[in-house]
């Protein structure tokens, strides 16, 4: 699958490294005492491409309102983070390997089955190493986040990728999104998107 469905939804070609993709945790907002008005302000501060909302907290009605908060308020994309029943009010789609394994053990499989519920929005998928990314290569979906990339204070983190993460990415076939204690200055080699988690509010 080629980045065109994913740069048709950015609205621009993907020839840029280390763009800025930053994980809106609503835990962490409310804990750093941030709204959703200040966090949309950062990013068009900070030049941000793409947002994935991440809500282990709140009721399905209250995410709703706030995924339609931010997509009425940032002219980006904004991905959901494991819950494909908000897919209607999202741009896109985010799972990890073990929720690919809860709908399907056939990867393939699995993707189609998304596709079905999310049609043609954007899907990533998580991946940790060589084999998933290869994996990963033979499936209709838009973008990988690939990680750890450093130690994070936020996630347990079994492996830590390090500089290994530029050979990772270079082969990718889909446009890979670097995850895990990764700062927005980062410049990364191979990596399209430094995803950037409550980082982005030290500033």
């Amino acid at each position: 699958m080629t980045s065109s469905n994913f740069e048709k939804a950015l609205g621009f070609k993907l020839e840029a490294f280390n763009l800025l993709y930053v994980l809106c945790d609503y835990e962490t907002l409310l804990k750093k005492n941030i709204s959703l008005e200040n966090f949309v302000e950062l990013c068009k501060k900070n030049d941000v491409k793409i947002v994935q909302y991440r809500d282990k907290i709140s009721s399905l009605q209250e995410q709703k309102i706030n995924l339609l908060y931010l997509k009425s308020h940032l002219n980006i994309p904004i991905i959901i983070n494991d819950k494909i029943d908000l897919i209607e009010y999202a741009d896109g789609l985010h799972l990890g390997q073990e929720d690919f394994f809860k709908i399907h053990k056939d990867k393939k499989l699995a993707v189609k089955l998304i596709r079905l519920k999310i049609k043609d929005k954007l899907l990533g998928l998580s991946t940790h190493n060589e084999i998933e990314i290869l994996e990963a290569n033979e499936l209709g979906i838009d973008m990988i986040g690939l990680g750890a990339y450093k130690n994070t204070s936020t996630k347990d983190v079994s492996t830590i990728l390090g500089s290994k993460i530029s050979y990772l990415a270079k082969i990718s076939k889909h446009p890979v999104c670097a995850i895990g204690g990764v700062k927005k200055e980062d410049l990364i080699e191979n990596i399209r998107f430094n995803v950037v988690g409550s980082g982005f509010y030290e500033d």
